[in-house]
């Protein structure tokens, strides 16, 4: 009596299907990226691989940024950025929902390697999380009317922003201080007017005043002009 003839199908015996294949080459590639990890830099235009939780996402850096040594603004992208579908699935993941974030450079592990993939929510099929561990990256310019009878008591003339990098916060910082030179007592009666840099709540967007392509002095002149006390 003649045994059944038993064969692998489709494969040669001890052989992998392309599928197996793929994710044997996925693991070997991820062990060479946490074996090898290569070194990030600041100013580096490489994509950075960025622990978020127990996982780890490609993150683009923003250049100019300078808000300190121990941060960096950095925005998170689909691990197959940009290769056809990844920016459908980032949006179905909620990647395209935060904006720049305020990074700390301890998170950064190095320089991204497509073997990180296997790390990423993306490849887990899981949405990023609303908490990330990281402050959104906005900058404002509040220039203020305070009473100068050494009272706390004041308001808000204008409100600039959000911008996106801090060395853009800092011209127009710069332009706005310039002009009330001499004329920060005079101009509300009663009170002093400074600028000052800070953080930009994006939630309330509606209070602010877009800066980028305006002439920042004629805002301020315009805000003034509309002050009664």
């Amino acid at each position: 009596m003649k045994r059944p003839l038993f064969r692998r199908c489709g494969n040669a015996p001890g052989a992998l299907s392309p599928e197996d294949q793929a994710v044997v080459d996925q693991f070997r590639a991820l062990l060479t990226a946490l074996h090898n990890p290569e070194p990030w830099t600041p100013g580096s235009a490489r994509d950075i691989a960025v622990r978020v939780g127990p996982f780890i996402e490609r993150a683009q850096t923003r250049p100019g940024d300078d808000h300190g040594p121990d941060l960096i603004a950095v925005t998170l992208v689909h691990p197959d950025t940009p290769h056809t579908g990844a920016s459908r699935h980032g949006r179905r993941l909620g990647y395209t929902h935060h904006d720049w974030l305020r990074c700390p450079t301890s998170a950064i592990t190095g320089c991204w390697q497509p073997g990180y993939t296997m790390l990423t929510h993306a490849t887990a099929d899981l949405p990023l999380p609303d908490d990330l561990g990281m402050d959104p990256a906005h900058y404002a310019l509040y220039i203020e009317a305070r009473r100068r009878d050494d009272s706390l008591d004041g308001f808000t003339l204008l409100r600039l922003g959000p911008y996106t990098q801090t060395r853009h916060a800092q011209q127009d910082h710069d332009r706005i201080t310039a002009t009330l030179q001499g004329r920060e007592t005079t101009l509300v009666p009663g009170h002093r007017v400074s600028v000052r840099f800070g953080p930009c709540d994006v939630s309330d967007h509606q209070l602010f005043t877009d800066p980028h392509e305006a002439d920042v002095v004629a805002l301020l002149d315009a805000a003034v002009a509309g002050v009664s006390v």
